[in-house]
């Protein structure tokens, strides 16, 4: 969708003061979004549990913590058996329900994956970022406590939905330390950034490394919801990584390296792995490495369709990243999800619409256009890049997306 249509990250960048996304990951920043009442359109604390309650859900994907400590699976889930006397795992209502009074902490991660309002989120975040992003819902009742003080791996932005907060955010005591490493990072930081509360509304950026904590002493409210949205950019590291796969394509370096032989023809050898991984480091910039990422990153999940092949009503951009269009004499090129694909270039203003990342009613379009847009919307449908519309899938836009379907 265009880059700040979503009310999200419109919020986001007013909240932060950003222009664009570029202070992603520089330094801690905090502020509050201009309207809150989208707060309770994200994702409610009913809304959640309702989520939980109907899925078989493992940890660690689920995860429930008191005061700092993480519980067994057993103290808040159970084994149902079918009438085949097979057992799923689910959600005990009655633990979670004492657990939830007495005070804990409930974190489902990759929330994304479950509700429709938070997939439209988190791909109008990836396609205003370039970088996947997953988001997690932390509950807390009571008192209790999450996780201790801890450092993460990627970058993020924590929105408070519902109730309270306190944080307690200290710069990174190694700079930007990854999930592996050469070195552990193990001294927490004393360097205070921010100590305060947040409150619904607010938002806070939170840069990879940063040293963090999130408590509820002393809170009156009976629970806190917020969202942590995760971004994990690219490094040098992952570029090199990229190279090594692309040293497979070149025979010189499939070959075995030499054990023996003279010390001659040993020294010929790295004369010659040297100048071939030269000539691919200057081959393969970081920036291929990034556009090559954006264009092969397999298409997003879509719920099935049937009956098959049956032409689109109505359709959306489900891509993990905004699709590269490209223009040349009579063709449009589209890098999307793996594919590649290519149209007249009297097509080039509904295609678009149809990859804007906004529900497009494609009938509309069709007799607007005078072009066989049906066609064109199936097209992009079996190659994943677009999906039809459901009732389900539509809400998530609902409020969200400041731009009319079309």
């Amino acid at each position: 969708m265009p880059l700040v249509d979503h009310l999200l990250v419109q919020g986001i960048q007013a909240a932060l003061g950003w222009s664009d996304v570029s202070p992603l990951g520089s330094s801690f920043s905090r502020g509050r979004l201009p309207d809150t009442s989208i707060c309770r359109r994200l994702m409610t604390s009913t809304r959640l549990l309702d989520i939980l309650t109907r899925r078989s859900l493992e940890p660690p994907q689920l995860r429930c913590f008191n005061n700092g400590a993480e519980l067994h699976p057993s103290d808040y889930l159970r084994s149902q058996p079918n009438r085949r006397r097979q057992n799923i795992r689910v959600v005990d209502p009655g633990a979670v329900t004492r657990l939830l009074d007495t005070g804990a902490t409930l974190v489902l991660d990759a929330l994304d994956t479950f509700d429709s309002t938070m997939e439209v989120a988190t791909r109008a975040l990836q396609w205003w970022s370039h970088e996947l992003v997953q988001v997690n819902a932390y509950l807390t009742t009571r008192s209790s406590s999450g996780f201790p003080i801890h450092w993460d791996d990627h970058d993020v932005i924590v929105l408070q939905l519902a109730g309270e907060k306190t944080w307690d955010v200290r710069s990174y005591s190694r700079r930007v330390p990854m999930y592996r490493d050469a070195d552990p990072n193990s001294a927490v930081s004393e360097e205070i950034v921010w100590q305060g509360t947040m409150e619904p509304g607010d938002v806070m950026h939170i840069p990879r490394g940063y040293w963090h904590q999130a408590t509820r002493d002393g809170s009156q409210d009976p629970l806190s919801l917020h969202l942590t949205f995760g971004f994990v950019k690219r490094t040098g590291v992952d570029w090199l990584a990229w190279l090594a796969d692309r040293a497979r394509e070149i025979e010189l370096f499939r070959q075995d390296l030499t054990r023996s032989g003279s010390t001659e023809e040993r020294e010929s050898e790295r004369e010659r792995l040297e100048a071939a991984a030269i000539d691919l480091l200057r081959a393969s910039p970081p920036n291929s490495y990034l556009r090559s990422r954006e264009r092969l990153q397999p298409p997003a999940r879509q719920a099935p369709h049937f009956p098959p092949g049956e032409v689109p009503k109505s359709v959306v951009c489900v891509t993990e990243f905004a699709p590269e269009i490209q223009r040349r004499d009579e063709v449009v090129t589209v890098y999307a999800g793996g594919k590649r694909t290519t149209v007249k270039s009297k097509a080039e203003a509904a295609l678009s619409v149809l990859l804007s990342g906004c529900p497009v009613d494609v009938l509309a379009l069709h007799e607007e256009s005078g072009l066989d847009i049906r066609s064109l919307a199936g097209t992009l449908v079996e190659e994943g890049i677009c999906a039809h519309l459901t009732n389900e899938s539509l809400s998530g836009f609902t409020g969200l997306v400041t731009v009319e379907p079309s």
